[in-house]
């Protein structure tokens, strides 16, 4: 039984953290293929969401600010992310 309960214990917490790890990719995807969009056409997105992706899996605080860039920049215009945005956007993108 504690070996079954230890087992269940282990599969809930990978499970956790590969959602977060989850969580992470898309937030970065979209928040580096946006400042392409919106700032520089010419943007590696792929050198910068793997950066993003390592950074919010290794840091909670900047995941968090992974997190609030993405909320802020959905639906937004690039004229109103950048408004809006560059505040919770700065630490996340150049």
């Amino acid at each position: 039984m504690k070996r079954l309960i230890a087992s269940a214990a282990l599969a809930l917490g990978l499970f956790a953290s590969g959602c977060g790890s989850i969580d992470a990719a898309i937030d970065c995807q979209g928040i580096c293929d946006r400042y392409k969009e919106c700032f520089d056409k010419n943007y590696d997105v792929s050198a910068c969401a793997s950066r993003c992706r390592s950074n919010a899996n290794a840091d909670t605080t900047y995941k968090a600010k992974a997190d609030s860039c993405k909320a802020c920049i959905d639906g937004a215009s690039c004229t109103g992310a950048i408004f809006s945005c560059s505040s919770n956007c700065s630490s996340v993108v150049p």
